[in-house]
This record gives structure tokens, sequence and C-alpha cells, in this order.
């Protein structure tokens, strides 16, 4: 195991983050994060006792509420009031593995030294990361605009001995998880509770996972449809690289080479046809997965460029004496970038459920269903039934979050991306391109058997055994339930 570096000064990877926080990787923070973050806290200290001056959210109200100057003495009770008040959070609970990325997100945007914070507020943050102690986070109630508020309110909660934990596995209190842990709840100061919750940390937890958790599967994508081009004895026309040169899309010259490496030496691939072209969902494959790997690329850069900043506001600048308030905690970077991952997902799921359809379409000397007795056997009929049904709802859900907008806060915040949305949604079309593209899986390998005694290639041959060790083949109409949870699990292992 290696260990995740919390640090002002290094980048985060998404794909590596989330691997690592899959793998159970400890945390630590760097030692010049734990110097920005003490000078800045130092400078908002001596600026409090010296300045009267209104800085939002240090010494005023939240909100509408800006121009309510706060005094003195209650500026702690401001903070604990903003992370009780703002944990109006709903509906399903949010993953542990989503949840893990917040916490070390959090502390990742913390830890450059521009939001005030005591350094241990951010240790706090990546110790319960690193004990398995993951606050109970609720899936709705973030608009996307002021920061993620009411889920990270509920993020924060457990930092002062409030809200639900998930200790071990273990559901209690955060109160009960603080005596475990032998913690006292913080004691929050000036900003700190503002800063806990403002910042997109709900939205790029989210992104983190759905740009890793796609590289993963786009690459399943094309070795499936390496396996369903041989199953249903399509062409290798179509994959020529010429073709991709003359339009030359990195995604589509990316798709032809590894589709060309999956079926190099099958049988196959190379006999002699009698049809002179495939339909689209075969011939296209290169175009179509191309453009959403092409999509991909271009979310993981923004998702890069978002969990690597500064989201909480005001941010307070010490070394030119300021502290400035913006908008960094916007979602709207994100929230249009996911919107078209949506639609990149769905669109591998769309694809793949048409190849499906094919394979049991009774072309191409298959049988009927892929089962060798029709009439009686229902076969593969009502695989094809449910990934249709998938891809269907996938569409409904790529209808794009981030052109809507409400106006909240009495006004004050009057546009809003609603990138909690696109995320929440985007995840649910990233769980659901996994179960059509395992369902494709299961209908390829049963075409493939009706191939025999042609050979594909080594590779495609070794994937087929591997995926037979653990589903088999369907010769009778069995309860396919099973089979489908089988081929799920064997898809979420699969390393390409």
């Amino acid at each position: 195991m290696s260990t995740i570096h919390i640090d002002c000064r290094k980048e985060l990877k998404p794909s590596a983050l989330f691997k690592a926080v899959r793998n159970g990787d400890k945390a630590q923070l760097a030692e010049t994060s734990r110097e920005a973050i003490l000078k800045v806290y130092t400078y908002l200290q001596d600026k409090i006792n010296k300045s009267e001056s209104a800085h939002y959210g240090i010494n005023t109200g939240f909100g509408s509420l800006y121009n309510t100057v706060i005094a003195k003495d209650k500026l702690a009770e401001l903070q604990y009031n903003l992370l009780t008040s703002h944990a109006c959070g709903a509906g399903d609970e949010v993953p542990q593995e989503i949840v893990r990325l917040m916490l070390l997100l959090k502390a990742q945007s913390l830890s450059y030294g521009y939001s005030g914070v005591q350094l241990a507020t951010v240790e706090r943050l990546i110790h319960f990361y690193n004990e398995d102690c993951i606050p109970v986070v609720y899936e709705l109630g973030s608009l996307g605009a002021s920061g993620d508020l009411a889920p990270l309110a509920h993020l924060a909660l457990p930092l002062i001995g409030k809200g639900e934990v998930a200790l071990k596995g273990q559901r209690m209190t955060g109160a009960d998880a603080l005596q475990k842990l032998g913690l006292e709840p913080l004691n929050l100061g000036a900003k700190e509770g503002l800063a806990l919750i403002n910042g997109t940390q709900f939205i790029s937890a989210y992104a983190t996972a759905l740009v890793a958790r796609g590289e993963e599967l786009v690459h399943a994508g094309d070795l499936i449809a390496a396996l369903s081009c041989d199953a249903f004895d399509a062409r290798l026309d179509a994959f020529d690289i010429k073709i991709g040169q003359v339009r030359p899309h990195a995604g589509h010259l990316e798709t032809s080479l590894v589709i060309q490496k999956y079926r190099k030496g099958s049988s196959i691939a190379e006999g002699e046809k009698v049809h002179t072209q495939d339909p689209y969902s075969f011939r296209c494959i290169p175009q179509v997965h191309g453009a959403s790997k092409d999509a991909l690329r271009h979310v993981t850069q923004v998702v890069g460029t978002e969990i690597n900043s500064v989201t909480d506001n005001p941010n307070i600048f010490a070394d030119e004496d300021e502290i400035i308030s913006g908008g960094n905690f916007h979602g709207q970077p994100l929230a249009l970038p996911i919107d078209y991952l949506c639609m990149a997902f769905s669109e591998l799921g769309n694809i793949s459920e048409r190849r499906l359809y094919l394979l049991v379409s009774g072309q191409r000397n298959l049988p009927a269903f892929l089962t060798p007795n029709p009439g009686l056997h229902s076969g593969f009929m009502i695989v094809q039934y449910l990934s249709a049904g998938i891809v269907s709802q996938n569409k409904q859900y790529c209808t794009p979050a981030s052109v809507d907008s409400i106006v909240s806060s009495n006004g004050q915040e009057d546009h809003v991306s609603m990138g909690a949305n696109a995320a929440t949604k985007c995840y649910k079309v990233l769980l659901n391109l996994e179960r059509i593209l395992a369902l494709e899986l299961m209908t390829a390998a049963q075409a493939f058997h009706f191939r025999r005694p042609g050979q594909s290639s080594e590779l495609l041959e070794d994937f087929v055994a591997d995926f037979r060790s653990q589903v088999p083949q369907v010769e009778d109409d069995v309860e396919m339930h099973l089979l489908i949870r089988k081929a799920e699990s064997f898809l979420r292992t699969l390393q390409v």
C-alpha cells in the first residue's frame, strides 16, 4: 500500500486518487501544507483581533445576511450554528467510496493556506479517513453554487461531535465515534464552519469517481465490443487505421488500434465474409467509442484542475494582506462537463445494447436468442429487454442539469449550477453502463460458442475462458438474474 499525500505543492490525479482510496491507502498531510495552513491561520487571528472591518463569513452572517456583523465573542457560535443549520440533506445516503473522496478533497482544498482554518481541522479530516470513520452524507440538498452546503455540512458535523458516521462499518453518532477514537470535538474558530461547507467537494468527489471508473469501463467496453465483433462475424475493414488518419480524432484512432490488437490472429475475424458491410453498431465502433473517450479525456482534465483548487470563500491572501470575497465555490466549471460526460457514458451503453440486439436477432448463422432450441427456450430474449430498459433510463437521465437555476437566499444567490444533480445522475448512468456492458459480455460469450470450431485471437479466447470460469454457457432456460449478477461482479474486477 502507498500513501496519499495531501500536499499544496503536488497535484492529485483523479484516477490515481480513486484507485488509492478503493485500495484503502492511508493519507498523510505534507509539511509544506502544515506551514501554509498555520501561516494563514495566524494571519487571520491577528486580523480579527486588530480590525473592526466586516469580512463576509468571518464576522458577518451568511447568504443574504452578509451585512449582519457578528460580535467577536460570538464568532465560534456562528460557525457551529452554520454547520447545524445547513445540515439539511435528504434522500439516499451517498456511497462511502464517494464520502472518503470528499474527506480527502476537502483536506486538499484547505491545505493550500487560503482558507484560514486551524491545522487541527485539516488533520481531523485526514484522521477520519485513515480510521475509516465515514460521515453519513445525503444525496439531496446541494444547488452546487455556494459550495455543496448541505452535503458538506453533514460531512463536517462529526468533527464537532454531531451528525452520524459509519466507524469501521458500524453506524453511530458523531459523539460516540469521537469517544471511541479518543478525540474531543473540534473547537471551531472564525471562518472554519464556512470553509468546511463552502466548496465543490461533493460534486468533485463524484466527478473523480466518474472519470476514474469511466476510464476503466471505456477500456472494458472496447474489449467486449471486440468479442462481439467476432461473435457476430464482423469485418475488419472499419478498423483500418487509414480511415482514422483521414479524420484524425484521437479517440477514433485509439479505438481502431485497440480493436485491431484484440482481434489480431483471430481466424474468425480474418475469414472470408459474404457480407460487404456491418451495421453501424459494429462498423462505427471507432467513431462512437472514440467520441466518448475524447469527452472523457476533456472532463478528466477539468476534474484534475478542480480537485487541486481552493473552492471556499472568502479567500485569504496573507502575503498581500487581503481577504477577498468571490465565487470559487460555484459548481459551473464541473456541472457543464459532467452533463457532457453523462451523454458520453449513455452513448457507450446505447451502442452496446444495439450490438446485443443484433447478436440475439438470429442473423449471421446464429440461432434466435442464442438458444439451441428456440421456441421451447427463450434464451437471451429478455436479456435484451433488460438492456433496452436500462438504456432508455440512461437517455432520460441525460437531460442536462446545468441549464437549470433556481434563485435562493433571498436573491443573493441568484444563479446556481445544479452541478450536484448533474453528478448524482451521471453516477447512476455510470452504474447503468456497467450493467449494460455486463449484459453484452454475457451475450457475446454465448454467441461466441456458436462460432466453433472457429478460433478467435489468443487474447479473446483467454478472455472468454476467464469469464466462463465464473459464468457458465446457457444450454437450457435458467434464472438469468443469477448469471447477470455474476457477470456484473466479473466486470467490476476486470483488469484491462
